[in-house]
């Protein structure tokens, strides 16, 4: 099944904090409406004064809201960050070592940051630039890239080529994958088969992957590591116990590697 894609996902997950904020509202209304006194319970008259004191006192108190929306936000980020690390535990020879990773860098580098990408994510286009200087200032830069298609079949289609490019000629890989995340138009199947043909591979040995279970089986296991991250969005990097989700640049990027690599260190 095709992901729902990354801009829909973020207003999703801000739209349902919204929601939450004014549930909580609600709820504590309801509750005060509708809590029984020591003697009896409240009688209608008194529930609807009641409701109308808390409407009133947050109309005039609108920063209540914020102050709930804040700490609604703060209880899901220390959620996620507690299920990532957990998920970043158990899942750190998928994430790190899966034979579906394709390996580009030193391979045996002291720190390793993993991409996840979409062929048709803009920022990844931005992203490209940021690690292929990374991976040149840093020789013991271990890089795994893992296709990540959440932007539709045009998505999934390249990924699929990619999965096969990676069976078929490992050492033509980057070469492909700059090829088509740097070209323009949409990808999809034929595109991506041009860039393989343009990366010196032949479209024949592509085609013979084509039904192939290990193309779906690689791309399920990096949806599989997606879920129980939490990424919402294209690129994603992953470097040590850290997760990066978006185009954030070089600088950070690299801040990211130097920090695990002290930690290493330590």
């Amino acid at each position: 099944m095709i992901p729902t894609p990354h801009f829909v996902l973020m207003e999703n997950h801000m739209f349902r904090s919204g929601l939450r904020a004014a549930f909580a509202c609600v709820a504590t209304l309801g509750i005060l409406a509708a809590a029984p006194s020591p003697a009896a319970a409240f009688t209608d008259a008194e529930k609807t004064e009641i409701g109308t004191v808390v409407r009133d006192y947050l109309m005039k108190n609108p920063e209540v809201l914020q102050e709930v929306i804040t700490e609604l936000e703060k209880k899901q980020q220390a959620q996620e960050t507690a299920g990532r690390s957990q998920a970043l535990a158990e899942m750190k020879d998928l994430i790190f070592d899966s034979p579906r990773g394709v390996v580009v860098g030193n391979p045996k580098g002291d720190v390793t940051l993993v991409e996840f990408f979409d062929y048709n994510c803009g920022y990844c286009k931005h992203a490209l630039a940021d690690l292929t200087k990374l991976m040149k200032e840093d020789p013991n830069l271990k890089v795994v890239l893992k296709e990540f298609p959440v932007l539709g079949k045009g998505s999934v289609e390249a990924a699929q080529v990619a999965v096969a490019v990676r069976m078929v000629a490992p050492d033509k890989y980057l070469a492909f994958h700059n090829a088509l995340l740097s070209g323009r138009g949409q990808a999809d199947r034929t595109r991506a088969l041009a860039a393989a043909k343009e990366a010196g591979i032949d479209p024949a040995l592509i085609q013979k992957q084509a039904s192939s279970p290990e193309l779906n089986a690689t791309l399920d296991e990096s949806m599989k590591i997606a879920q129980a991250l939490g990424l919402n969005g294209t690129p994603s990097f992953v470097v040590g116990e850290e997760v990066v989700i978006g185009a954030v640049g070089y600088e950070q990027l690299k801040a990211a590697v130097d920090a695990q690599r002290k930690t290493q260190a330590k």
